[in-house]
């Protein structure tokens, strides 16, 4: 929760290739008090069934910039097998990485002031992403 001299995040991820919520996306917050300054690591979680992040860390006082970090790749190598019959048709790894996953790992970088609560979804497939400030 956010107050007068902290911001406060929260986030969901949703596989639009499924059309789903993205269940068990680790999820890493860091934090740092201006673009210079070194991140902090402030710990993480995990989405649950709903795709949603509901222990994220609190801020500290003074932060100006937050970094998501989030594991896709495990999720991507667990619904692989489960997708399999469902894409028989869709090469599985067509244009992937080594491993068969293209986007490892999502980084979401955004600036925060004080006081304000800042809600970032990502929206995920498996060759491309999006974000947005939400509500």
């Amino acid at each position: 929760m956010s107050s007068s001299t902290t911001a406060s995040v929260s986030t969901h991820v949703l596989d639009t290739s499924v059309g789903r919520p993205a269940a068990g996306v680790a999820v890493q917050l860091a934090a740092r008090s201006g673009a210079l300054a070194d991140w902090q690591a402030l710990g993480g979680s995990a989405t649950d069934a709903d795709g949603r992040c509901k222990d994220l860390p609190a801020l500290p006082a003074g932060t100006t910039h937050v970094r998501l970090d989030f594991a896709v790749e495990p999720y991507f190598t667990q619904q692989d097998n489960k997708q399999a019959d469902a894409q028989q048709d869709a090469p599985a790894n067509r244009d992937s990485g080594a491993n068969g996953v293209f986007f490892p790992e999502v980084a979401i970088t955004f600036a925060v002031r004080p006081g304000e609560h800042y809600h970032v979804p990502l929206l995920l497939n498996p060759f491309g992403y999006s974000v947005y400030r939400g509500s």
